[in-house]
């Protein structure tokens, strides 16, 4: 099973569509095929603060659907699921962003990318357990003993990853780093706290490099480990990353 990992997206269009070229995808009919027949997989956050999220959450929905990719949600596509339901959310931390390219549409295309992203979120797993068990992808990351089960403790944990309740200087959660502690067979695969380069440890790998905050949009290849990067577009923001484990 050959797959490519793709961290966060954040409605960085453009990152995307080049990494997919990088990558060796071709578009075919709307949607993007690789010619030695891998697959994608998308560890969420396809939405807020980038300049074209609804676009990125529509290409993610119909590779899915046609059987080309894998994903998962991150804690800002739940946040935007519980909006499009109708739930009180604050707009903030990037969801202001959706919102406004939501509100830009016309009333027939809101009601379509409701349904369409409610169903793409429903229809998710809380992670992916590929190629046998040999492989994970949680938006977050998961604990060894958390594998294979479900629960509000592993959703918790998958959304946000392992928070304490405190926050750092610049409003960023405290995160306990599990991928020291993990010792399992499985590879992790995940994203969620921006690194500048991807983050090997164990058998663990951050992928988020922090492309909405000037970084760059890395994918992992599976089972090759290696990883491929496009630099971002957008300014850099250097107190949004988290080197605190380097």
């Amino acid at each position: 099973m050959k797959i490519d990992v793709i961290g966060d997206i954040h409605g960085c269009m453009e990152e995307l569509i080049s990494l997919l070229m990088e990558l060796g995808y071709l578009e075919v009919d709307g949607l993007y095929k690789h010619p030695e027949g891998r697959k994608l997989a998308f560890v969420g956050d396809l939405t807020d603060r980038g300049p074209d999220s609804i676009g990125v959450a529509k290409i993610v929905y119909a590779l899915v659907k046609a059987g080309l990719g894998y994903y998962v949600p991150g804690n800002h596509c739940n946040k935007l699921y519980r909006f499009l339901l109708g739930n009180k959310v604050q707009h903030s931390h990037g969801l202001e962003t959706t919102v406004a390219e939501f509100e830009a549409l016309s009333g027939t295309e809101q009601e379509e990318f409701r349904r369409m992203f409610i169903k793409h979120y429903e229809e998710a797993p809380l992670y992916q357990v590929l190629d046998d068990g040999k492989l994970v992808v949680a938006h977050a990351g998961i604990k060894k003993e958390y594998i294979g089960k479900e629960g509000k403790k592993v959703k918790t944990f998958v959304l946000y990853g392992d928070i304490t309740g405190e926050f750092h200087e610049n409003g960023m959660p405290v995160r306990r780093d599990w991928a020291q502690e993990y010792d399992g067979d499985a590879w992790v695969v995940y994203g969620h706290t921006p690194v500048r380069e991807v983050r090997i440890v164990n058998n663990t790998a951050n992928i988020d490099t922090g492309a909405v905050f000037g970084g760059k949009l890395s994918a992992l290849r599976y089972p090759e480990m290696e990883t491929v990067s496009v630099d971002s577009a957008m300014p850099f923001v250097k107190e949004k990353f988290r080197e605190l484990w380097d």
